[in-house]
């Protein structure tokens, strides 16, 4: 397996900086299994797919939706996510303490490493084609949260500067399933399908 990892250096700091490093070992039958995928959709429905300009669209609608999430504008996310998950999202943040709806949001600079997770191409009843995609975001969010987060797994913490000038950041995660019809007629647009905040928006 191969390692990739993504770093940033602590805001506002001098001299010798603190740096996160976010590792993740990516299986090499998954990897091969999502680059043929990329090759069907290439092949058979958009010529001009790419996966680098998917993840930076990706990316930007991911920090525009967290945001909007955590500032309860869900009115606004009607174009970009699908009824479903809209209906279910609205029944959630209402319950959710203002700590954990702070943790939602995420700014773009803030994204410290994304990935694709799975890949799906599929068929309706009707005949319809579609495309999804799974895409995996850590991102770092000053929200005051508990040290422990209720859930499986512990939330990091990273810590910037010296003691009088440190910074809390807690490192999360986020998957974002995107999906698109590729049907004749239907509209170039992604929507998104699928949305997880593990610990926070569960």
């Amino acid at each position: 397996p191969s390692a990739r990892f993504a770093s940033t250096a602590g805001p506002g700091t001098e001299g010798p900086q603190r740096r996160v490093v976010v590792v993740r070992i990516t299986s090499p039958f998954a990897w091969l299994r999502t680059r043929f995928y990329y090759l069907l959709i290439r092949l058979y429905f958009d010529q001009e797919f790419s996966i680098e300009e998917f993840t930076r669209g990706a990316k930007q609608a991911f920090s525009v939706v967290s945001k909007l999430l955590s500032q309860r504008k869900l009115d606004l996310l009607e174009e970009l996510v699908s009824p479903e998950v809209l209906q279910v999202l609205k029944e959630k943040i209402s319950l959710l303490p203002d700590s954990h709806r702070d943790a939602l949001a995420a700014d773009i600079d803030a994204i410290m490493y994304t990935t694709e997770g799975d890949v799906r191409i599929y068929y309706d009843d009707d005949g319809r084609k579609f495309v999804s995609i799974l895409m995996c975001f850590w991102y770092l969010n000053g929200a005051n949260l508990p040290d422990e987060v209720p859930g499986e797994a512990k939330v990091f913490q990273i810590v910037f500067g010296d003691e009088n000038t440190k910074e809390k950041k807690h490192l999360l995660t986020a998957n974002y399933e995107f999906q698109r019809e590729f049907t004749e007629g239907a509209k170039p647009d992604w929507t998104i399908t699928r949305i997880e905040h593990p610990r926070l928006l569960e």
